[in-house]
């Protein structure tokens, strides 16, 4: 009989996912230079408009902490759009529904991504948000699996994890019968750091260039 399973309860650790996807962390150095290296610069426009976000959004962080849907209007969407990802050329998705069929354990898992950004038929970025409060660890199981959905994982496939305050990205992609993984370190914009919150829009510009 088969199980259909939320992904968001059923995959919470990175062992849950190690059970169910050949999985490996890269060792290589090189693997995921695109959070680090050869960032596009950003404009003096693009500096002011990122300085009236994280200004915006750490004046409502002080007062409380902030549901997802707060965080999304508030820093996330704002950023993407900053980076070009809403442009005309990608697809757009939000609560994108995913379903995940593993015959050999009997199971389907199902979930909905946040965020998901196409450039025709391929993956440009998950975007997986959390509330303000939450750690990210708590979110790395889930949008591992759900970029483990995708169909082309032969070319890299880059996510996002937040909760507003703090930033990582991730890498993976394919190679021979193993997906390959990496983060990138943490970015935290709190408290105030402009260049940290410049580097992640930078990253997300790259991409949208790319």
């Amino acid at each position: 009989m088969v199980q259909t399973l939320p992904i968001s309860k059923t995959l919470t650790t990175l062992a849950d996912v190690k059970l169910r996807f050949s999985i490996d962390f890269s060792t290589d150095s090189t693997f995921f230079t695109e959070w680090f290296e050869d960032l596009p610069v950003l404009t003096t426009v693009e500096q002011q408009q990122l300085d009236h976000i994280q200004s915006r959004f750490l004046i409502h962080r002080e007062r409380a902490s902030l549901p997802e849907g707060a965080v999304d209007k508030l820093m996330i969407s704002p950023l993407l759009d900053l980076a070009g990802l809403y442009d005309p050329k990608f697809t757009i998705r939000t609560e994108a529904s995913v379903a995940i069929v593993l015959e050999d354990r009997g199971e389907v898992l199902t979930g909905r991504m946040d965020t998901l950004i196409l450039r025709d038929r391929l993956w440009v970025l998950v975007v997986e948000a959390k509330n303000s409060t939450f750690s990210l660890s708590i979110a790395l199981p889930q949008i591992l699996t759900y970029m483990l959905s995708a169909s082309q994982l032969d070319q890299p496939l880059f996510g996002l994890i937040t909760n507003g305050e703090e930033f990582r990205f991730v890498k993976l992609q394919q190679i021979h019968d193993r997906a390959i993984v990496d983060l990138s370190d943490i970015l935290s914009v709190m408290p105030a750091s402009r260049s940290r919150l410049m580097q992640v829009v930078q990253v997300l510009k790259g991409w949208a260039i790319g």
